[in-house]
């Protein structure tokens, strides 16, 4: 299986496709995990990535689409893979689509959750990360608050930079100017499957797996 997911930042993107790579046995890609290891491992990139991503705006292109190349041209994804968080640009989707034909893949499914953008912004705000796993919790459902302790190892409970709510606005408003032209692109060429990402986690998981074949 070969699968793109789209949406808004805090759809559920994320959760989604661990529940899948770990059910069906393909890598999970998240272009959003790879810059935040090289953050936290200080690399050049990470260094350059940091200022961008903490003011909720897009690694430039050509960094994004060459860490995607390196991946799907490895030999952990020769049976699939599950990207998220890419393409966000059309220079990124036609770049990716070149890439796919140069690879002779032309099954991928593309799914794209929808959740209102009040929903996300509460959602995000509440999301808190435990500083040495990186484990996601959210604070209201959870009963954490920041500054408190992981309940799995005992690590300090911190809020990302970007899930604040005046970056997640800025994230989101990034998204509707530079994202959504991506999946109209995509749409046009009528390869977009749409879900409401409001709906039970098991539930979206489901239906994902039905429509894709899996």
């Amino acid at each position: 299986m070969r699968l793109i997911l789209f949406g808004p930042p805090g759809v559920g993107k994320g959760t989604q496709a661990r529940l899948l790579s770990a059910e069906l046995g393909i890598p999970h890609i998240s272009t959003g995990d790879m810059l935040r290891t090289a953050v936290t491992e200080g690399t050049e990139l990470g260094r350059k990535a940091k200022a961008i991503m903490d003011e909720g705006r897009l690694v430039p292109d050509d960094v994004m689409i060459g860490i995607v190349r390196e991946v799907l041209t490895s030999p952990r994804t020769a049976r699939g893979f599950i990207l998220d968080g890419f393409p966000r640009t059309l220079q990124q989707a036609h770049a990716l689509d070149a890439l796919l034909r140069s690879l002779r893949i032309d099954n991928t499914v593309i799914v794209i959750l929808e959740v209102d953008e009040e929903v996300i912004v509460r959602r995000l705000r509440s999301r808190l990360m435990c500083s040495t796993t990186g484990k996601i919790y959210n604070a209201e459902a959870d009963s954490l608050t920041t500054g408190g302790n992981c309940p799995d190892c005992g690590g300090t409970l911190v809020q990302r930079e970007d899930d604040r709510e005046e970056t997640v606005r800025k994230r989101l408003a990034v998204y509707h100017k530079t994202t959504e032209p991506v999946i109209e692109y995509y749409r046009a060429n009528g390869r977009v499957i749409t879900l409401d990402g409001t709906a039970p986690i098991e539930s979206v998981n489901r239906t994902i797996k039905s429509v894709v074949g899996a």
